[in-house]
């Protein structure tokens, strides 16, 4: 077993190996699990993460993922990129494991995996087929658990977790069909870790982004028509980007929300308070 780079402990502001010497998480050490490309909102974060001061680990699913995902891990100084499939306990361990003998601890966790079969994500909800259904669960929702749990012993000094949801897991949205339930029961288990990991100061949150054009996005019929609608609708009047994503997470995996834990915040433009699209409200008696 090779010695952790430094002893357990944040580092001083201007220890970083891979960040900025300041920021919201200078001496902060937080590993990504999602990144499948530049366009992802995993990568918004951990770009964002990274211009704060973080030092990241990042983990890949084949090799196709691999040639995608180390060049950007590379690009903000990572020297941790290790394969894992979310499905397999033994990957898992395998991750955290190096995490402890490289760095002795974690201090915050991104989750941004999901998936579902094409053809359960055509047609109705009510085909789902049991295999599908199972699918869409383990990985879309149980992995945040699996993780949660192997990463608590190394938040020695307590921590964040973030998970990535849709608006799909409040309101039935067209071809979004299992998915949804699977966001649904990630949005819950959000909550109950909260429960779980409070106690060691480790708090649990769930992003809620509004439509963006990413890799996951593009298995989504009708995303053309969203990106359309959003701007229409949303308060804001404007679609969103990772950008806009990596400030929020910045902000959860930062001491700034040291005092709020379990929630699910939108970052949508403001597209979920509205019930239908709004007057201009610029407009002559608007």
């Amino acid at each position: 077993m090779t010695p952790p780079e430094s002893s357990p402990g944040h580092l001083p502001s201007g220890a970083t190996a891979g960040g900025s010497a300041k920021g919201l998480l200078a001496g902060r050490r937080g590993l990504v699990v999602g990144v499948a490309n530049k366009r992802s909102l995993a990568w918004g974060i951990a770009r964002r993460a990274h211009e704060e001061g973080a030092d990241l680990a990042f983990t890949f699913q084949g090799d196709a993922l691999e040639r995608r995902v180390r060049p950007l891990a590379e690009s903000v100084g990572s020297t941790i990129i290790e394969p894992l499939d979310v499905t397999d306990d033994d990957q898992i361990d395998a991750v955290v494991e190096t995490l402890k003998d490289r760095w002795g601890r974690l201090d915050f966790l991104v989750h941004s995996v999901a998936f579902a079969n094409r053809e359960d994500l055509l047609g109705r909800t009510v085909d789902t087929s049991r295999a599908g259904f199972a699918t869409a669960l383990d990985i879309s929702c149980y992995s945040l658990i699996a993780l949660a749990r192997a990463a608590e012993p190394l938040m020695t000094e307590g921590g964040s977790i973030i998970a990535m949801t849709y608006y799909g897991a409040t309101k039935a949205t067209p071809n979004y069909n299992v998915m949804g339930i699977a966001k649904a029961a990630l949005e819950a288990s959000i909550r109950y870790l909260a429960v779980d990991l409070g106690p060691k100061n480790i708090r649990v949150h769930g992003i809620s982004a509004g439509p963006v054009r990413t890799l996951a996005a593009s298995g989504v019929s009708g995303m053309r028509g969203m990106l359309k609608v959003m701007p229409e609708r949303a308060p804001l009047g404007r679609n969103i980007t990772v950008d806009d994503v990596g400030a929020t997470a910045a902000y959860l995996l930062s001491d700034l929300s040291a005092g709020t834990t379990g929630g699910i915040h939108f970052v949508d433009a403001g597209f979920n308070i509205t019930a239908m699209r709004h007057p201009d409200r610029n407009a002559p008696g608007g």
